[in-house]
């Protein structure tokens, strides 16, 4: 349930979930399933920010439209029909809220298309129910904050205190839930049992507890989404309780604020699920299955689009139903960046996580946030606190792709503030009130050194590092380069595919050039070793050795060698028959033979590893005797080393002719090179739970 999620998004939306071309595709289809999504499953993240239309960039003032049915129902059938239709969306569910009220509730397209003799059935807001994917996490996030609200749950204690089970962990120090909240509590992603399909039982103590992620951050460091650090809490609503996390949520949440038309379970309570919209991956396809997710406090709500803005008003303090969910000075403390300098350190200068939203912050207002990425539904929901004003809206198919969807959602919502809520005359920059506005820093000589510190290749630091699936971080990378002018050019720049520029605001505080994101890094011992772009998504360094320009290049050459060298085998047995030719002689005939062997399981393994991505990428579940045949396969292929320099010493030593030494010397380097990219890439790790 990816945010943003991510991405490619389908999930970690996300993922982001977030394709770009050629490599980056694999990376959002894999984040998708990360995420999916990334944000859960897509879980996801944090809406990426663009740059800003000139019109529209901090400074210019501009007049708001005023914020009523009229001009908002006007504003979203000019704009959401004929986009469904242009990224082949079947449907759309819309809320918004201002003033202490709702605004409008609208739906778009159909929740069922039709087909086989059924008429299409259209989207009715008031009716129809959507799989809200990561946004479940608010309400995940809510039910938490109500036990701290009653001293059942401290944000700042282990979260030991309250588990039944232990989480491994890498590092001293204690997790706690605003770790949990905040997506700092340091785990790598997992992927297996995300998504399941219909008839999936989702056991949520089961799902923690079986091959639990690796920590492989500090707590409290870096931001790293992650559904299983929610789930947690959610699982601590649960314990603390005594009742189930779904229970636990229609009771203290749902009840509380009339929500009657949403719900965790899975599958849905008979009075909803003849209600609930069908998802696709575009208009024109099938229905798809009723998703099942493996961890609900991350991503299994389906709602309404007036439950949506129920929930919106409550979190923007107006009194809905009978008992507020949170108390004021909790509200209050739910909706304020809930880290800071003490262990972000400079990361703090870019946009932070509250306790559970992110900051979405455009044109100078204050903005709270979050995105929701399944394989089928694609959410976002914001809030503008100071303003009274939320939005809300839902996807029912992923369209033309990952990208085409996340984007349909961030031009929503940036046409959504930019035409109620324009740019503060002289505001610039995220959540920055424009009395309070950075010039860019006039230390040039500072400036310079810390940008030559930040040049390199980064990856998301959204990863999975301890198994095979390490192999999504080829995908997806950006590259920071230094300009003339000492301004950082980031290509692509994060959760996009294309290019942006941005100049120094302050030491280590950096704004993009024409646009609104602010980014902020930290160093340590002369280099960057993270950079904040998107309250709980960061970007890493990558090794030298893990660099696409090697890695690419030795695993596609090895692959090739390997291949011609199977093709040459028969080729050169039937040229030797027409031409009469003797057989090789015996000697180093042994060495032949396993050098062969090596060749084959190595490419076999190729294959295994490419199918199982496949397999991977539809959220297909992998048995371990399938991956450990690979890992067989792929074992060989490096013993296979051996005989293949046994071989080549044995050609050079008898000097059989330069075209066969040359094979042979071939042969062994592809050898090397596809185990030197099975080693580097963890594909012989022993850890194969993902």
């Amino acid at each position: 349930m990816n945010q943003n999620d991510a991405p490619e998004q389908t999930p970690f939306r996300s993922y982001p979930s977030r394709p770009a071309f050629r490599l980056r595709r694999l990376g959002a289809a894999l984040a998708t399933a990360v995420v999916v999504g990334a944000g859960v499953v897509g879980c996801g993240a944090g809406a990426a920010q663009e740059p800003a239309p000139t019109s529209g960039a901090p400074g210019a003032a501009v007049e708001p439209h005023v914020l009523n049915a009229g001009d908002v129902n006007a504003w979203l059938d000019e704009m959401l029909p004929a986009a469904l239709e242009a990224n082949d969306i079947a449907g759309a569910t819309v809320a918004v809220v201002n003033d202490g009220g709702t605004v409008t509730t609208r739906g778009y397209g159909h929740v069922d298309t039709g087909g086989e003799g059924t008429e299409p059935v259209p989207v009715d807001p008031e009716r129809h129910l959507f799989r809200i994917g990561s946004v479940s996490k608010l309400a995940t996030a809510t039910a938490a904050m109500q036990l701290v609200q009653d001293g059942r749950v401290d944000l700042d204690a282990d979260i030991a205190a309250y588990l039944d089970f232990t989480i491994p962990r890498n590092f001293d120090g204690p997790i706690t839930l605003r770790h949990l909240l905040t997506h700092t509590a340091g785990f790598e992603e997992r992927i297996a049992g995300l998504i399941g399909k219909e008839g999936t039982r989702a056991d949520l103590r089961d799902a923690l507890v079986t091959d639990p992620p690796e920590q492989i951050y500090r707590p409290g460091m870096v931001p790293a989404y992650s559904n299983y650090g929610n789930s947690l809490a959610g699982y601590i609503v649960e314990r603390v309780s005594g009742i189930p996390f779904e229970e636990y949520v229609d009771r203290n949440v749902f009840d509380r604020l009339g929500m009657t038309s949403s719900s965790f379970e899975q599958p849905l309570p008979a009075d909803l699920a003849g209600r609930v919209s069908n998802g696709y991956d575009n208009a024109s396809s099938p229905p798809g299955y009723f998703e099942i997710i493996g961890t609900p406090p991350a991503g299994s709500m389906s709602a309404s689009a007036p439950d949506m803005a129920r929930f919106m008003l409550a979190h923007l303090g107006e009194p809905v139903g009978g008992t507020p969910i949170l108390d004021e000075p909790t509200l209050d403390l739910m909706h304020q960046p809930a880290l800071d300098a003490t262990t972000l350190g400079t990361l703090a200068g870019a946009p932070r996580m509250t306790l559970g939203f992110f900051d979405e912050s455009r044109n100078g207002r204050r903005i709270l946030g979050h995105g929701g990425d399944t394989p089928f539904f694609h959410s976002h929901l914001q809030i503008y606190p100071d303003e009274g004003a939320g939005l809300f809206i839902s996807l029912n198919s992923t369209g033309t792709s990952g990208l085409a969807n996340h984007q349909l959602r961030q031009k929503l919502t940036k046409a959504f503030a930019d035409r109620y809520f324009p740019a503060v005359p002289g505001a610039a920059a995220n959540n920055v009130p424009a009395t309070e506005l950075a010039a860019p820093t006039t230390d040039a000589s500072g400036t310079a050194e810390r940008a030559a510190m930040a040049a390199g290749t980064y990856e998301s630091s959204r990863m999975i590092k301890s198994n095979f699936l390490t192999l999504i971080g080829l995908s997806g990378r950006t590259t920071v380069s230094v300009r003339d002018d000492g301004r950082l050019l980031l290509e692509p720049r994060p959760m996009a595919d294309s290019a942006a520029v941005y100049e120094e605001i302050e030491p280590w505080v950096w704004r993009e050039v024409g646009g609104q994101e602010t980014i902020a890094m930290r160093a340590v011992d002369g280099r960057v070793e993270v950079i904040n772009f998107d309250s709980a998504f960061a970007l890493v360094p990558v090794a030298a050795a893990r660099s696409t320009y090697l890695a690419i290049p030795v695993i596609v050459g090895s692959v090739v060698i390997l291949l011609l060298t199977v093709l040459a085998w028969p080729i050169g047995a039937i040229g030797r028959r027409l031409r009469r030719r003797a057989p090789r002689d015996r000697a180093g005939r042994t060495a032949r033979i396993l050098s062969r062997v090596g060749v084959g399981c190595a490419l076999l393994a190729v294959g295994g590893w490419v199918g199982s991505f496949v397999l991977i990428i539809g959220l297909e579940d992998l048995s371990t005797a399938s991956l450990r045949t690979v890992q067989v396969a792929q074992l060989i292929g490096l013993l296979g080393v051996v005989p293949a320099a046994v071989r080549l010493v044995d050609d050079v030593r008898r000097r059989v002719g330069w075209s066969r030494t040359a094979g042979s010397a071939l042969v062994l380097l592809a050898l090397v090179g596809t185990g030197w990219f099975a080693v580097e890439f963890m594909l012989l790790s022993p850890n194969i739970s993902y």
